[in-house]
């Protein structure tokens, strides 16, 4: 029972972590005339393949709870870029000697990186008009991701990704 608590348990505390989404649109943009979707056909996701899937698979699933319709001739395009970045070493422990007299003083201080790296992933979603090809929104999502993973933890870190970043769509009114 002890194994199976731990893997749920890092599942959950890594599921998670936030996603910082950050969004921009065109204000002239007349969102409710929107109602279907595709994605371009020659996307350079920078994914995987098989995260790529996820993502599509995402994506769908998200947009269809919105009402949205996937269609042969869409109302609008989606095109999706992706790049990961290892992120710097973010805790240490250091250790510190210090020493002093009368008016003078002195210290040596070390810092020692604990734990593994992990990677960043940037995720970016861009919404064009199908006919005039003009970008109205766009957004970005940003995400630590564990150097090991495995295929059930990637899935979950990519509807959430995706979630986010869609959860900005369409803009409220101002």
């Amino acid at each position: 029972m002890k194994f199976f608590i731990i893997p749920i348990l890092f599942l959950c505390l890594v599921s998670c972590k936030s996603v910082d989404v950050s969004s921009d649109y065109d204000r002239t943009t007349n969102f409710t005339a929107y109602k279907s979707y595709n994605y371009f056909s020659n996307i350079d996701s920078g994914l995987t393949e098989l995260d790529e899937q996820r993502l599509i698979y995402a994506i769908d699933s998200i947009l269809e709870q919105k009402s949205f319709v996937k269609s042969e001739t869409p109302d609008f395009l989606i095109n999706i870029q992706s790049q990961t970045f290892q992120s710097a070493e973010r805790s240490s422990v250091s250790v510190g000697i210090g020493g002093g007299g009368g008016n003078v003083g002195g210290g040596v201080s070390v810092g020692i990186p604990v734990g593994e790296g992990q990677l960043d992933r940037e995720v970016v979603f861009e919404f064009l008009d199908a006919k005039t090809q003009s970008l109205f929104w766009h957004a970005i999502g940003k995400q630590s991701i564990p150097n090991k993973t495995t295929p059930e933890l990637r899935e979950q870190i990519i509807k959430d990704v995706a979630s986010e970043i869609l959860s900005v769509y369409p803009p409220e009114k101002e």
